[in-house]
């Protein structure tokens, strides 16, 4: 099986992390791993939020994709986390637009 997952961050609500792995425990312990790089290291800790399982690994990086995309972005939101998550990663995201300015 291939996992298309989300995580959130605990440190820092609303930053959110979407991948696809083969082995979803180990993935989520190397974004939790102290070592780590890039941007799941400045969020982490992490939990994860929904995984989708896939029989197919190009299925799961293609969910990947779209989940990455405005149309797959909506539907993430409408179907794939919880009410409270949604609420803040929308305030997160409106954050971090704010200090781009």
């Amino acid at each position: 099986m291939f996992y298309t997952y989300i995580l959130k961050s605990t440190k820092n609500q609303g930053a959110i992390y979407i991948g696809y792995t083969k082995n979803l425990k180990s993935r989520l312990a190397q974004h939790n791993n102290p070592q780590n790089y890039g941007y799941s290291k400045r969020y982490a800790p992490w939990v994860l939020e929904t995984y989708l399982a896939f029989s197919e690994e190009r299925e799961a990086k293609r969910f990947e994709v779209y989940l990455k995309s405005s149309s797959g972005k909506a539907f993430m939101k409408k179907r794939l986390i919880s009410n409270y998550f949604k609420e803040a990663l929308e305030k997160f995201n409106r954050e971090r637009k704010n200090n781009l300015r």
